[in-house]
């Protein structure tokens, strides 16, 4: 039996077939959704009707979103590491003590 799964997305109104691990399908199913809202969304907000626009407007805020979450993780371990070097200090200053 393959470990393969043949499934249909639709987005914009068009369908694309893919061979997946079964383990992808629901972070595919969720994205296409979530793209298709977000097309709805530019289209009305914007009276956009290219597709293609709407597309590239799509991928720029997920990609957007990509890189304001690394940006924030690179934040968030800064500052846990700079919590951690005061706690290591705090420590050898109590041992040596």
């Amino acid at each position: 039996m393959s470990d393969k799964l043949k499934i249909k997305l639709s987005i914009a109104n068009r369908v694309y077939p893919l061979t997946i691990a079964p383990s992808q399908e629901e972070g595919l199913r969720k994205a296409a959704k979530n793209i298709d809202a977000m097309i709805k969304q530019f289209e009305q907000s914007y009276s956009v009707q290219d597709k293609q626009d709407v597309l590239a407007m799509c991928a720029l805020q997920f990609a957007s979103q990509v890189e304001q979450k690394s940006i924030d993780k690179d934040n968030v371990n800064e500052h846990v590491e700079q919590k951690l070097n005061a706690i290591n200090n705090l420590l050898q200053e109590h041992l040596n003590s």
